[in-house]
């Protein structure tokens, strides 16, 4: 099976195109017993940070199983697809609370899926290091 390879930090323009597009993703954090926990989410992708984002609430299992991997944070990856385009970001998650960091993932997000995310107080954001990229865009 082919692979498609990208530069998370310097996409292909029809990749960088696809991940500007308003589409469900889908997060997949490990569980503490190492079995894959799989949800939707929303996505923004930051190549000249090298970072995904994904808004948060604090108490979801989502942000409990990259908290209980420590500080070093976890691997995770992101998904979307559509028909036959597909893009697949991977890297290291790490919780952020910082009302700076949510805010810019909270504006990115209104950016990309065209409304502003409800009102939360206890929004968090994920942040991913990303380290690989692929797929078809």
């Amino acid at each position: 099976m082919a692979a498609y390879p990208q530069d998370p930090g310097a996409p292909d323009a029809p990749y960088l195109s696809f991940w500007r597009e308003r589409h469900l993703c889908t997060l997949t954090t490990p569980r503490p017993d190492g079995s894959p926990h799989v949800v939707p989410v929303g996505v923004t992708y930051d190549p000249e940070g090298r970072l995904a984002r994904v808004i948060a609430d604090k108490k979801s299992t989502k942000v409990r199983n990259i908290l209980a991997a420590g500080p070093a944070g976890t691997p995770v990856a992101v998904c979307q697809v559509d028909g036959r385009r597909w893009a697949t970001l991977e890297g290291r998650a790490f919780v952020h609370t910082e009302a700076e960091q949510v805010a810019e993932a909270e504006r990115r997000y209104e950016e990309r899926y065209g409304h502003a995310p409800r009102p939360n107080p206890t929004r968090v954001v994920i942040e991913i290091a990303l380290t690989r990229a692929m797929g078809r865009g």
